[in-house]
């Protein structure tokens, strides 16, 4: 009987889910490492943040994809990877050692603080759905507080909220703040006046959505001011401590939330067994077939893969459509073992939402605004959910939030804090 090749595959994200379900299982073992038991929706994520959606709309366990049928055979592991050894060919994690034949590394990306290590503990990121939560959270136990504070000032402080970044990401939660800002604070928290609260947008370049058309940009700038976002492009955050930002040109502003999106690197992990730098943003650099420049048997696809195109010179885009085609991909060329056909990145273009009848799409020459964008970002959004569940739960949650202007998810749920996970397993 012919010995199966053993592929390892680090993230379940787009990437890596895509590979496992297309790789052949029966010329494969096929193990999937994540440090998390399920598959998340990123572009979803604000909506947790906002009390919009609930989590587990945007969360799909991995023993249950991998039992379907396109994945069955495949192992789940759960873990972080620490490190990869290219010469003893294995990956170790935090609980175990995994020897492979073949490694395909769809780690993904996490926030890119440009050097400003201390904004690790000052800032709110939404890179995962634990962090959606955080913030919710704290947006929430904000307006409960505001609600009972006699003091103007304090209440205002509280109500201060700033978005550095001014991206998909950083466009879609300053809109959701600013819609809280216009049509849920009178309802719901009739103690707080809405001029009280106030949300910043910065932005270091000279336009929003910076990767998609100067259309898209202009009509993001206006839905936001509409929605009472106060926007500052050409600014760039250099420190933030106490509570106050400080700017590129010396300006300083108090803001007691800071929520940053202005960036992303790739997902650390340590090389060991041979000399190897990773690419610009801390990317793998590959060849036009997702195989890592200088390491055997080792492949790169989605947001951590590094390849520079005449037409994206610093590398493919860092979006769910190269994921997921990059996964199809590479599944293909090892079930076939052939490599004579390079990756061709089909863009099917960017979308982005700034509120309810508000949305920016640039689909190859056509560009869509208002409504019209919305309602085709809702669409291509609910069809791209995994399991018929997630859809009805997520349609039903839009549809009826749009008529009532309400969610049934403003929750505050921190979770108990004891008692202590029990650590018996590392105990002799």
């Amino acid at each position: 009987m012919h010995k199966k090749e053993k592929i390892v595959v680090l993230g379940g994200g787009f990437a890596g889910l895509n590979f496992v379900k297309r790789i052949d299982k029966e010329k494969y073992d096929v193990a999937l490492i994540d440090r998390h038991n399920y598959h998340t929706f990123p572009p979803l994520f604000y909506q947790v943040a906002s009390s919009e959606l609930d989590p587990t709309s945007i969360c799909f366990p991995f023993r249950r994809e991998l039992g379907k049928r396109k994945a069955r055979g495949v192992r789940f592991h759960i873990g972080n990877v620490e490190s990869i050894d290219v010469s003893r060919k294995c990956v170790v994690t935090d609980y175990e050692t995994l020897p492979y034949d073949k490694l395909v590394i769809a780690l993904g990306t996490t926030n890119n603080f440009f050097g400003n290590t201390e904004l690790i503990d000052e800032v709110y990121t939404l890179k995962s759905t634990d962090e959606a939560i955080r913030i919710r959270n704290e947006i929430l136990i904000r307006c409960e507080r505001a609600a009972v504070e006699p003091d103007e000032d304090k209440r205002r402080r509280m109500l201060s909220f700033v978005v550095v970044g001014g991206g998909p990401a950083g466009v879609e939660i300053a809109g959701a703040i600013g819609e809280l800002k216009r049509y849920i604070l009178r309802r719901d928290y009739p103690e707080i006046p809405p001029e009280d609260l106030s949300i910043t947008i910065l932005e270091g370049s000279d336009r929003l959505l910076g990767t998609m058309s100067t259309e898209a940009s202009a009509t993001a700038l206006k839905d936001l001011k509409q929605l009472m976002v106060n926007v500052n492009l050409g600014r760039l955050m250099k420190a933030y401590k106490d509570n106050v930002l400080t700017l590129d040109d010396g300006f300083t502003m108090y803001s007691e939330m800071v929520i940053w999106t202005a960036g992303v690197i790739g997902s650390p992990v340590k090389i060991n067994g041979a000399e190897y730098e990773l690419g610009r943003g801390g990317r793998f650099a590959t060849d036009v077939q997702c195989r890592v420049t200088g390491l055997d048997n080792v492949f790169a696809i989605g947001d951590i893969n590094l390849l520079p195109t005449e037409k994206f010179p610093k590398g493919l885009p860092q979006l769910a459509q190269v994921a997921i085609q990059q996964g199809k991909y590479l599944a293909k060329n090892l079930n076939n073992n052939r490599w004579d056909t390079p990756f061709s990145y089909v863009d099917k273009g960017s979308m982005a939402t700034i509120g309810r009848n508000r949305a920016v799409a640039d689909l190859k020459k056509l560009h869509l605004s208002g409504f019209v964008a919305w309602l085709a970002w809702m669409f291509i959004h609910l069809i791209s959910l995994l399991g018929m569940r997630s859809k009805l739960s997520v349609l039903i949650s839009w549809v009826w939030a749009y008529f009532s202007y309400n969610t049934a998810m403003r929750l505050l749920l921190f979770g108990a804090k004891h008692p202590r996970r029990s650590s018996i397993w590392d105990k002799a």
